[in-house]
């Protein structure tokens, strides 16, 4: 298994909580997700909070595009809202799974 290192930040602060991991594995994406966090302990809905944690994501990407490749930011982060958008829109394979 090929894993992303735990970020520092995550490693010092004893409150850090693990969101979300994704891997591409048997040719699918799967997904692990804590939810319910914002809603049960802080009375915020689920979907604003991931809509945040989300547009993160997507600027730590540019980010990184940028960093690697020269990739213009603003770009990049237009590039990836209309493929989500798209996705979303007409999704390339199903979502199967359960929450546990």
């Amino acid at each position: 298994m090929n894993e992303r290192p735990i970020p520092p930040a995550a490693l010092r602060d004893e409150n850090s909580v693990e969101m979300l991991r994704v891997w591409i594995a048997e040719r699918k994406l799967h997904c692990s997700m804590k939810v319910g966090m914002y809603q049960d302990g802080m009375g915020i809905p689920e979907t604003e909070a991931w809509g945040t944690i989300l547009a993160d994501v997507a600027r730590h990407l540019a980010n990184a595009l940028n960093e690697k490749y020269g990739a213009s930011t603003e770009e990049s982060i237009q590039k990836i809202k209309d493929s989500l958008l798209d996705e979303l829109a007409k999704p390339t394979s199903k979502s199967d799974g359960g929450f546990a």
